[in-house]
């Protein structure tokens, strides 16, 4: 599976609903991350979103299996229902699933990720080990464990804040790893970074949200506030086409003013074109 991503740069959009699938695809996006409540990191997507991103999206779905906010050192019911999901999502077409599993010591817990990889590839899809990766501290160790276990990809951003903070680091796994994983840079890619970030540490996959805020009235009356940023009240997070329509184009080279209009079937046919690259 990783060597069909070899030189192929791909944009990964993190997507928190059906939604923003269908935004990410009609705008540029290579693949999407599936996930539900991403202003807690991102959990695992209910079903339905799943199902209708795969009906009426031709886009590859990669399905987070995250079942709680907080670190990645799991009770065993935790792991038991993660298990599950990632059976449920996969038999229901998620091309991927996205987990991380760590020790109480924040180091790489191998018998659980050796099952969740075990179980993915059982399908033929691929496994992603997600941003639990930069809590550990010995990347290298853990990276060179992921590779033995038969991980597909790794999702990090070096370790630190953002991607460019961690570009050194990003670097390295890329010329240490990259022949044997794929390192996929994710955390603050946006238009204005991505593609010195990809010049500068020879990574050819980026991942991002791309997001904005929508205003939805009704989340706060009288005494009762359910807005989950106090800064943005009433308002809640979702995919920016524009902002994805750009990454796009920084990401691929192309001007965006050749990708016709949203939802257009001119525009589609060049989606169709880039993801599979015959232009």
């Amino acid at each position: 599976m990783r060597g069909k991503e070899i030189n192929k740069l791909v944009l990964e959009i993190c997507c928190g609903s059906f939604s923003d699938v269908k935004t990410a695809y009609e705008n540029g996006a290579d693949r999407v991350e599936l996930n539900s409540a991403l202003y807690m990191g991102g959990l695992t997507p209910t079903l339905a979103n799943l199902i209708y991103a795969r009906e009426k999206c031709n886009i590859p779905v990669v399905a987070m299996v995250r079942p709680r906010g907080g670190g990645f050192c799991y009770s065993d019911e935790e792991y038991d229902t993660m298990l599950m999901d990632a059976k449920i999502l996969l038999e229901h077409g998620a091309d991927g699933i996205a987990f991380g599993f760590l020790t109480e010591e924040k180091m790489l817990d191998k018998k659980r990720t050796k099952e969740m990889i075990e179980l993915i590839h059982e399908y033929g899809r691929e496994a992603v080990f997600h941003r639990a990766f930069d809590c550990i501290d010995n990347q290298d160790s853990a990276a060179e464990k992921l590779i033995r276990l038969g991980a597909d990809r790794i999702l990090t951003s070096g370790g630190a804040v953002n991607v460019w903070d961690g570009r050194k680091q990003l670097k390295h796994l890329q010329n240490q790893y990259g022949k044997d994983i794929t390192i996929l840079a994710g955390s603050g890619v946006n238009d204005t970074n991505a593609r010195a970030l990809i010049e500068y540490t020879g990574i050819t996959q980026v991942h991002s949200s791309c997001g904005s805020w929508k205003c939805d009235v009704t989340a706060a009356g009288n005494a009762v506030d359910f807005s989950y940023d106090e800064a943005m009240k009433n308002c809640y997070q979702c995919a920016d086409a524009g902002k994805v329509r750009k990454l796009a184009e920084e990401v691929s080279g192309e001007d965006s003013s050749m990708l016709g209009t949203e939802g257009t079937a001119d525009y589609l046919v060049d989606a169709v074109k880039r993801r599979f690259g015959l232009e």
